[in-house]
């Protein structure tokens, strides 16, 4: 009868672990198998034996591939596979909000490649960069890297434990396992690059429009400035022209003095020619 309790109780934190077990816990193989899209990449999930390690771990975020970009991965051998689709599950819980709330412009993904203990160069991490146009694109983490693939939609979520979020390419790192693989998609890179100069121009043109040509000629009026001292040094000039008219008065003067000299002779002689006369008489 002691014992009755005692078994009561374990039965009850039994069913609690259970309880709890069933909360938390996820399945990536039955969850992918609602979406006919991603059917191919779901199979080598289980394939590869990567489900087992996405099942096993509470908090985990999987890069999905539909049909079509998951049908590259057909050529690779079973270990390079096991790799390649280590590396498309990051070992957070990203949903569509956290992953574009990223404060970074670039971030480094941990995943599960790196646990690996063979991932060299940072090919165990993932690296997601925001685009100028908005975008987000992801590339491997290995230095130098393009970016292949593009965040496409989010497939579903259990937060905080499993988020499967769709790209647009399968992310291979080159060199991976030994083997000089050449980057599965078109890079990415270039374009984005390329909107990213694109607002420059636009920037410069504005930054330029206030110093427009009028503006430019806002100086002339300065380089006038000595025009208009010209005047003022003609000023001291127009000094010499009076004074050089000051004696013309003068020459007049004695033009009449000399003028007036036959004159007062002129009287001169007539007084002496009357007063001979006179006494003559």
């Amino acid at each position: 009868m002691a014992s009755s309790p005692q078994l009561s109780l374990l039965l009850v934190f039994v069913s609690f672990l259970v309880l709890l077990s069933s909360a938390t816990a996820h399945n990536i193989t039955r969850l992918l198998s609602q979406f006919p899209d991603f059917s191919n990449f779901n199979s080598l999930l289980s394939q590869a034996d990567i489900a087992s390690e996405v099942n096993r771990r509470q908090t985990i975020t999987v890069l999905a591939v539909d049909n079509s970009a998951a049908s590259s991965l057909s050529s690779l051998d079973s270990d390079t596979l096991k790799q390649v689709l280590s590396i498309h599950v990051i070992l957070d819980y990203y949903d569509k909000e956290k992953i574009h709330n990223l404060k970074r412009r670039s971030t480094l993904f941990t995943t599960l490649f790196q646990t690996t203990g063979v991932a060299a160069n940072r090919m165990g991490f993932l690296n997601a960069t925001k685009l100028s146009d908005g975008r987000l694109a992801f590339g491997s983490g290995v230095p130098g890297s393009p970016l292949v693939a593009t965040y496409v939609k989010s497939v579903a979520a259990k937060p905080y434990n499993l988020s499967v979020l769709q790209i647009s390419a399968v992310i291979v790192p080159q060199g991976i396992n030994g083997t000089p693989l050449a980057p599965f998609g078109a890079p990415i890179t270039a374009p984005p690059e390329v909107p990213v100069p694109a607002p420059a121009p636009v920037d410069d043109s504005t930054a330029d429009s206030p110093a427009e040509a009028p503006e430019a000629s806002a100086p002339e009026p300065a380089a006038d400035a000595p025009e208009a001292d010209a005047p003022d040094a003609d000023s001291p000039a127009a000094g010499p022209a009076a004074d050089g008219d000051a004696p013309s008065p003068a020459e007049g003067e004695e033009d009449q003095k000399s003028a007036a000299v036959p004159v007062a002779g002129c009287i001169s002689v007539g007084l002496t020619v009357a007063g001979a006369l006179f006494f003559a008489v």
